[in-house]
């Protein structure tokens, strides 16, 4: 009993040392791998390349899946092309399975010792996250030579010998059990392993191996399709699409099984090394054979899982897709498309509010009315949704983006609340007692709403693209509309003082809606205080030099 628990707990160990390595390196290197993988997704060749590198250093090709999906998802890539990175991050998997079937173990102590101290001396930066990562691999190392120490034992039993001359090779049974077995760990990879040194143990049969390395390959895609059943339709099909070339490619090579042990076995030499070349010949010839099919299969997976027409508001895309929340850079940039949609929201909102002013619309002020419940809906939405990111597996400029999601998230939806309320009062106030304004301050209401919406449109891409002049240049709009705003409300009274008979009619009204449209732009330029604070450009407070030119 003793000896079958250290068997589990080496096997439970490989899991966990697999899924510090995939987090770890997503950690540190998640934004750049998505650059990579966009920079390098030109033509199918380079993107199933580029495929095979990240998921060779990421260690699972899910994880690339995922990251992959997300680009579809987002029309950043055409699903032929995704299909070709998926059959390049089925090889990376495979070469990795190669790598650590050598004798490695002893790395695993150094591996450890080191990847401790970095991630003890430094654990929030990106020196202790690659210490992480050295941890998970010295687990991976010390947990297969467990697994042989205790497999090796295990197979002395007479009880155990006696189960496995008992054995018979059941091919659909062994690929089912290994694609089971795959989506449980959360990792083809681990099983690959684990099945190559069983069969090096002797444990497993050799031929019985080989199914289950079939099985593997076939739950890694099942895992995937699992993983993003939730997202966008965009996002789905390219899981689904590898999981095809997977179901495929299992179907041609289960057949091949008894030749490729007649006639490749007495080459390779070791049950170990038998199991992981044939996982790596399994997953190349797929590579090639299937590299000229992508469109074919795209084609399929189109018309299995069509996307839903988006012709209609309803149908428009969600961002926030939640597979995505696995690769915490990959989830940062989901949440900051969804702020920008809220901010295209609320420049609606914002064009729209002048028409209202100019034309007495009261359908086009209801209309734009109950758009802030979108805008709201989609603050909660983004706030929740980024709540599920862990902050902790966040790099430190990762960690202030997500800040500034939250930020401008906030300003966008009190903006929205405040033009609801300026829309209530142009109702109650000016089109149902049918009041006008004065063609005076008509101009100057037209001259702030104007500013108001190329200051969004700056603020938009400050916060797009963190530029520390755009954000310096908004905060001087906003000294701009400030004296502005003094100055139309001293015209406006100068107005008064010469009895215009529509400006005493709307009095309250117009100095309530330049107020309004001022504290509108301060929320739109508050946009860029944590662009400048990171910059540490943000200009001290200005009340200080005052009050000490105040002193005696």
């Amino acid at each position: 009993m003793k000896h079958l628990l250290d068997l589990l707990a080496a096997i439970a160990l490989l899991v966990w040392g697999t899924h510090l390595v995939r987090t770890g390196i997503l950690r540190v290197f998640g934004a750049n791998l998505r650059q990579m993988l966009a920079r390098s997704i030109g033509n199918r060749y380079a993107a199933a390349v580029a495929g095979l590198g990240v998921t060779a250093l990421v260690q699972s090709s899910t994880a690339t899946a995922l990251i992959v999906s997300s680009f579809a998802g987002q029309g950043l890539v055409t699903l032929p092309l995704a299909l070709a990175v998926m059959l390049g991050a089925d090889i990376g998997t495979s070469v990795m399975a190669v790598v650590f079937s050598f004798d490695l173990s002893w790395l695993s102590p150094l591996f450890i010792f080191v990847g401790v101290v970095l991630f003890l001396s430094q654990k929030d930066s990106n020196t202790g996250r690659c210490g992480r990562v050295l941890i998970g691999l010295g687990l991976m190392l010390l947990a297969l030579r467990l697994v042989t120490v205790a497999t090796s034992v295990l197979t002395q039993a007479p009880a155990v010998q006696a189960l496995l001359g008992s054995l018979s090779s059941d091919l659909l049974l062994e690929i089912t059990v290994g694609a089971c077995l795959a989506v449980l760990s959360y990792s083809s990879l681990a099983l690959v392993l684990l099945t190559a040194t069983l069969a090096a143990s002797g444990v497993v049969p050799i031929d019985v191996a080989l199914g289950l390395v079939l099985g593997a390959n076939l739950g890694s895609g099942l895992l995937a399709v699992l993983t993003t059943l939730r997202s966008t339709v965009a996002a789905r099909q390219v899981p689904l699409g590898n999981f095809f070339f997977k179901l495929l490619g299992v179907a041609m090579a289960a057949p091949f099984i008894g030749l490729w042990l007649r006639h490749a076995r007495p080459y390779l030499g070791e049950p170990a090394a038998v199991v992981v070349l044939f996982h790596f010949t399994f997953n190349v010839l797929v590579g090639l054979v299937f590299i000229g099919w992508t469109q074919v299969i795209a084609r399929w997976v189109e018309k299995l899982l069509p996307k839903p027409n988006r012709s209609g508001g309803n149908g428009r895309q969600n961002h926030l897709d939640p597979s995505a929340l696995a690769t915490p850079s990959l989830a940062i940039s989901c949440a900051a498309r969804e702020a920008l949609h809220q901010a295209d929201v609320v420049e609606t909102m914002l064009r729209g509010l002048l028409l209202v002013i100019q034309k007495d619309d009261i359908k086009l002020a209801e209309a734009l009315r109950e758009m802030d419940g979108t805008v709201d809906e989609l603050y909660s939405s983004i706030k929740y949704y980024l709540t599920k990111i862990s902050r902790e597996a966040l790099a430190e400029e990762e960690s202030r983006r997500w800040t500034d999601i939250i930020s401008f998230t906030i300003n966008m939806e009190q903006v929205g609340d405040i033009i609801e309320r300026v829309l209530i009062d142009i109702e109650d106030k000016k089109i149902k007692p049918r009041r006008h304004f004065s063609e005076a301050g008509m101009a100057e209401i037209t001259e702030l709403h104007n500013r108001l919406g190329d200051n969004l449109r700056l603020g938009m891409s400050v916060f797009l693209n963190g530029s520390v002049r755009d954000a310096q240049k908004l905060l001087e709009e906003k000294a701009r509309f400030r004296d502005l705003e003094h100055a139309y409300a001293a015209a406006h009274l100068g107005r008064l003082y010469a009895n215009t008979l529509q400006s005493q009619e709307t009095s309250a009204l117009h100095i309530d809606l330049i107020s309004d449209l001022k504290r509108i732009n301060s929320h739109i330029c508050s946009i860029a205080y944590p662009i400048l604070d990171s910059a540490g450009a943000l200009a001290p407070n200005r009340l200080r030099p005052l009050a000490l030119a105040e002193e005696p």
